[in-house]
This record gives C-alpha cells, structure tokens and sequence, in this order.
C-alpha cells in the first residue's frame, strides 16, 4: 500500500486528517505512535525529527508529509476522491483555506494550551495564560455562532477541509471551555459533524482512548 498515516487515535490534528480519509475512502495503512514507548518514538523521530502527528508516508512518491493541512491538501491533489476538500474556484478555495486557519489558530491552539497547562505540576502552571486561553476561545465561539447561522457547514453547502478542521477543534475545546446553551449555533454545528460518518467512525476509534484525556469536567 502506497500509503502510511502516522498517528495516534486520540490526538486532535490527527482526527483532522482522518476525517479526510474516510470521508473519501482513500486506503491508507494506518500505524500508531506511542510516544511514551522507545521503539515508537525512535521510529517516528526518525520519520519526523520534528515529532509532531499526523504525518503521511507515500512510497509510490517517495514523499514524507507532515502538517494536517498539508496532509489533507496532498490527498486532494494527488489521491483524489468522491469528495473534493478543496474548491478548485480560487476565492472559494481562499475562504476554505481561512477558515481551516482559524479553527486552527484561535479554537485549536487555545484549546491545546490549556490541556498542556493542566498536565503540568500544579506548581507550575499558568492560570493568567489559562484565562488567555479560554477567553480566546470564548471569543472565537461568538464568531462561529454569527458565522454559522445560514449555512450547514464552514464555507457554505459543501463539507470541506474548513469542516474538517472544525469538528476536533470545537470537540475538545468544548471539554474546556462547554458550549452548553450559550451558543446554539455552534452547538447545531457541533452536532452535524458528528452525525457525519467520517466523524462517527473517527469518534468510534478514540472511544477506547477517550480515559487518557487529562480534563474530566470543568
């Protein structure tokens, strides 16, 4: 098989590309990557230098992709399915690639930040860069729920990379920072990716993972 995704099935940016996948059927050959296990991660390191998941493999290419954008990009170009992630039209394609940025940048990185501060000794963490990073994500949900009041997805009508970036990052920042009923239209779009198959079967897989989580409840 051309194909390996290098992952682990309860990392995030991981979902992002797999989501890609299975919305296509692309085959892939799917290895896990136990960074707390030497083996694994001397592979991986080896692989990646950088460390960071997902990454992709392609052999028939001899290419070595990191990034899950880059990722889900690469698969469009190269692997195409059923499903175009990306718009050929430019301006649209601009707006997919803005808002794959954006969760990204201001729900996806805040989100992550106050995990890794949770993980710290409790002497150690951060609480002013804790309430930075919730307010961060407060503020972003604002925007989201303007944003997604007459559309079923990210840019419009189509599922696309935008969508695929969206449905971790609002899933786990809503472990820290919850939705409940504060923003209905984030939440109605919350609820749409996860009924997706994609999703579902992404969601599925994490399920045995899901007690490795550091944040119980808030």
């Amino acid at each position: 098989m051309s194909l390996t995704l290098h992952f682990h099935p309860l990392a995030s940016f991981c979902w992002k590309a797999l989501i890609a996948f299975y919305e296509n059927g692309t085959p892939f050959e799917p290895v896990i990557v136990d960074l707390g296990d030497p083996v694994s991660r001397a592979a991986f390191l080896k692989l990646t230098p950088v460390g960071k998941m997902p990454v992709l493999r392609d052999d028939a290419r001899d290419r070595t992709v990191p990034e899950s954008t880059i990722v889900i990009e690469y698969l469009d170009r190269l692997y195409p399915g059923r499903l175009r992630l990306m718009p050929d039209e430019p301006e649209l394609a601009l707006q997919v690639r803005l808002a794959d940025r954006f969760y990204d940048f201001y729900v996806h990185e805040p989100m992550q930040r106050y995990v890794a501060d949770y993980l710290r000794p409790a002497d150690r963490r951060d609480p002013y860069g804790v309430d930075q990073a919730r307010a961060r994500i407060e503020s972003s949900y604002a925007i989201i729920d303007a944003d997604m009041a007459t559309k079923p997805w990210a840019v419009g009508d189509a599922f696309t990379l935008a969508d695929c970036a969206a449905f971790p990052a609002l899933f786990y920042a809503d472990k820290v920072s919850p939705l409940r009923d504060r923003f209905p239209n984030v939440r109605a779009y919350l609820d749409r990716l996860s009924r997706r198959g994609s999703v579902a079967r992404v969601l599925e897989e994490a399920k045995p993972y899901f007690h490795l989580f550091p944040v119980k409840e808030v």
